[in-house]
């Protein structure tokens, strides 16, 4: 086959790319420029796709002896997973902008390139597996490695898209083989550090990234008898569930921290309450995509957070939303809209969707 491997300029991608040219397939690397600042270095906070990148991805493709090109995608980039971002988070949301990457980046912009170009599939070093019936259907489920595993941002890319991909690191049993790998080929990055920062906030400061993009907006921060404990500079800067940065000068009548348990854009204000007020019994999201078929309500497990824990739960399909209820309430905490919710069977990825609300166990609905 025709493989566009995915260099992002780092250890993954490369013995991803290093597979694919040992199973056979004919390869060519290429590397998706996504930063508008073309000086933009990561010396401090790890991130991706900057210009040491290009460079590291550059000297991988030498070493592995296949074509590579640098693609310039900053411009989608930019339209869609940054703006996504910051009016996600100016509505009182919490996006996941790798998910957004791999919808409209990765597994969109990246793929539909290359299926134009005459490639039968793109290789990328995400930590997934796929596993492909009798009947041919393919499926996608959690890597070996689930330290590691990251079906949980794939799962927005769908099965149309999940059959023209490649995720070689699949079966991998830890990030140390894949080093190990990379150092015995010769590849400069099997010691490179992970990248953990959002890609577009360099130094890793998110509030100060937003205010820069939204401006400041002072507002109240109250308790849910709406009395008002403090001020803030922005509530786009907020997220469900967070405790630190609060500013709030009068303690708890308990004594105990208080966390934020919602965010309200329409009137400015962040609410603030105890740990237990976040605990969940149910989720409801929207904008669903599916890798299997599914009507009425079954078994499966929820998951809302990249490294989070699945919980067990049932989920009920309408008109393409989804209702999901928690076999325990209390399982999941902080539950915010915007998330991802990805919904599994065992291993086996069976879909995804947006939380527009979650319903709290002890009061109302968080919206």
């Amino acid at each position: 086959m025709r493989v566009l491997a995915a260099l992002s300029g780092g250890v993954d991608s490369a013995v991803a790319a290093a597979r694919a040219v040992d199973a056979g397939h004919d390869v060519v690397g290429v590397h998706m420029a996504l930063s508008r600042t073309r000086d933009q270095f990561r010396t401090g906070s790890r991130g991706c796709c900057s210009i040491e990148d290009a460079g590291d991805a550059r000297r991988a493709a030498d070493v592995l002896g296949i074509p590579y090109y640098v693609w310039d995608l900053s411009e989608r980039f930019e339209e869609t997973v940054v703006a996504d971002f910051v009016a996600e988070y100016e509505a009182g949301r919490t996006p996941n902008p790798c998910v957004r990457c791999n919808e409209h980046i990765k597994f969109a912009t990246l793929l539909d390139k290359a299926v134009a170009l005459g490639f039968d599939a793109v290789c990328t070093g995400h930590y997934a597996r796929i596993e492909t019936r009798a009947d041919g259907t393919r499926e996608l489920h959690r890597a070996r490695d689930l330290a590691k595993d990251q079906s949980y941002v794939l799962a927005v890319m769908g099965p149309e898209r999940l059959a023209r991909s490649m995720f070689p690191l699949g079966d991998v049993a830890s990030k140390e083989e894949t080093r190990a790998e990379a150092a015995a080929r010769g590849l400069s990055v099997s010691a490179k550090p992970d990248s953990y920062d959002i890609c577009f906030v360099a130094d890793g400061d998110t509030q100060g990234f937003l205010r820069s993009r939204l401006g400041s907006q002072p507002g109240e921060i109250v308790d849910g008898s709406g009395a008002v404990l403090g001020q803030h500079d922005g509530a786009y800067a907020f997220t469900v569930g967070q405790r630190k940065g609060l500013s709030i000068g009068r303690p708890a009548p308990d004594g105990k921290p208080r966390y934020v348990l919602s965010v309200e854009p329409v009137n400015n204000r962040v609410v603030v309450g105890s740990v237990d007020e976040l605990a969940v019994q149910a989720v409801e999201a929207d904008r669903a995509v599916w890798f299997a078929d599914t009507d009425g309500t079954f078994a499966c497990s929820l998951q809302v957070r990249a490294h989070g824990s699945a919980v067990p739960a049932r989920a009920t399909v309408r008109d393409g939303n989804v209702e999901i209820v928690l076999d325990s309430s209390g399982d999941l905490r902080g539950v915010a809209p915007g998330q991802s919710a990805v919904l599994y069977d065992g291993t086996r990825v069976l879909g995804q969707a947006t939380v527009t609300a979650a319903q709290r166990a002890t009061v109302g609905v968080a919206r």
